[in-house]
C-alpha cells in the first residue's frame, strides 16, 4: 500500500485471476448497469484491439464500443490492465486444436498446436507485446498448457526437459508470429501486398552497393525461384522447416534420455 497525493493506492496485483470475484463486487447486482457482463466487455475489448491496436486502446474507447459510460465498465473490472489480461486469455481460448487427451503421434499434435498458436498471434498482433506482462493463468491458458504438457509427456522427455522443449518451441512460434503479424500490418498500412512490399524492398537493396556484400544472394532468395508462390508460401515453407528442426531435436533428446 502506498500514497499518491494523500490517497491510498494498492500495490499492483499479480493477476486478475488471483482476485476474489465475490469480494470485488462493488454494489448489489440490481444496481449494476444492465446488459453488461465480463464476457461481453472482454469480447468488445478484443474487437477494439484487433481494429485499432494496443496503443490506441483506452477505457473511454471501449465504453464507446459498448455504447455505455466508462464508469459502467468499472462495475465489472478494476483497471485497464485487468481487461487486457482478460482479453489475452480469451484469444488463447481460440486454440481449440483437438480435445484434451487426444491420441496419436505427438509430433503431429505438437505441429498442430504450434501452427494454431502462430495463427492466433497473426490474427491478434496486440498479443505479442502483452505476452510476458501477465502470468497467463486464466482458464483458457491453463487448458492450453495442459494440452501442451500432455503432448510433450508423450515425447518421452523427462519432466525438466519437457519444460525446456516447451520453451524452445513456443519462443520460436512467438517470435515468428509476432514478426509476421507486424509485417502484415505494415504492408496494409502502406497499401501494398506482401509480395509487392518484398519485391520493392529487395529490389532497392540489390541496387545499393552498400548492401551487396551482406545481401548478395538477394535475387536467389527472393527472386521467382526463392519465393516460389509468393511471400505467404515462402513463409509457410520456412515455418514448417524450422518447426521440423525443433521436433527433430526433441526426438533426439528423448532418445538420449531413454538411453541413459
Amino acid at each position: 500500500m502506498g500514497m499518491v497525493k494523500g490517497r491510498a493506492v494498492s500495490a499492483p496485483r499479480a493477476s486478475v485471476w488471483l482476485t476474489d470475484a465475490a469480494a470485488r463486487t462493488r454494489t448489489r447486482r440490481s444496481e449494476q448497469p444492465s446488459g453488461l457482463d465480463r464476457e461481453r466487455i472482454t469480447a468488445a475489448t478484443v474487437r477494439l484491439l484487433d481494429r485499432e491496436g494496443l496503443a490506441r486502446f483506452s477505457m473511454r474507447r471501449l465504453a464507446g464500443e459498448l455504447k455505455v459510460t466508462a464508469m459502467s465498465v468499472y462495475w465489472y473490472v478494476d483497471t485497464k490492465e485487468d481487461l487486457l489480461e482478460l482479453a489475452l486469455d480469451a484469444v488463447v481460448g481460440e486454440l481449440t486444436v483437438g480435445p484434451e487427451g487426444l491420441e496419436g503421434d505427438w509430433r503431429q499434435r505438437l505441429r498442430e498446436l504450434a501452427r494454431a498458436y502462430r495463427a492466433m498471434m497473426v490474427r491478434h498482433p496486440w498479443v505479442a507485446p502483452l505476452m510476458g506482462s501477465y502470468l497467463n493463468i486464466g482458464p483458457c491458458s491453463q487448458a492450453f498448457s495442459r494440452r501442451m504438457r500432455a503432448v510433450l509427456h508423450d515425447s518421452g522427455l523427462g519432466a525438466k526437459e519437457q519444460l525446456g522443449a516447451l520453451s524452445a518451441v513456443f519462443r520460436f512460434v512467438y517470435g515468428f508470429g509476432a514478426i509476421e503479424g507486424n509485417v502484415i500490418r505494415r504492408c496494409r498500412a502502406a497499401g501494398h501486398t506482401q509480395d509487392e512490399y518484398y519485391r520493392e524492398a529487395m529490389g532497392s537493396m540489390a541496387r545499393r552497393p552498400e548492401f551487396v556484400e551482406s545481401f548478395g544472394d538477394t535475387e536467389e532468395l527472393f527472386g521467382p525461384e526463392g519465393m516460389g508462390g509468393g511471400v505467404a508460401e515462402m513463409r509457410e515453407r520456412d515455418f514448417a522447416f524450422a518447426l521440423d528442426l525443433l521436433v527433430t531435436g526433441i526426438e533426439a533428446m528423448a532418445r538420449e534420455t531413454a538411453a541413459t
